[in-house]
């Protein structure tokens, strides 16, 4: 089994939803899996609590299995979500200037793909 860690960068809700699908399937077939949820994507966290929201079953499914790796700080600040990603409990990534460092991941053997 792989490590696999996902970056969403984009804040298109389509992209995201796909990153979560894949998320969640690597995960169910047994791969350990890391989301970093990056620049504009920071800015669809708060819509996605909404059980209204498109594919906010996803990204409940998400956090439930806590494949949310974290969220970048400084991009969360910037889009105006930290306070919500704070609501929501998600980790902090903010280990390189205010941003999650990839390096740490490459390190402990995840493949990483962005989105």
């Amino acid at each position: 089994m792989e490590k696999i860690a996902l970056v969403a960068y984009t804040g298109e809700l389509m992209c995201f939803s796909h990153v979560m699908l894949y998320a969640l399937d690597y995960a169910e077939k047994g791969h350990t899996v890391s989301v970093i949820i990056e620049g504009a994507g920071t800015k669809l966290i708060t819509d996605l609590a909404k059980t209204e929201t498109p594919f906010a079953k996803l990204y409940s499914q998400l956090r439930e299995k806590k494949l949310i790796g974290c969220i970048c700080k400084a991009c969360s600040v910037k889009m105006g979500t930290y306070d919500e990603a704070v609501r929501q409990g998600l980790a902090m990534g903010d280990n390189m200037s205010g941003h999650p460092s990839l390096e740490q991941y490459t390190k402990e053997g995840y493949v990483i793909m962005t989105f």
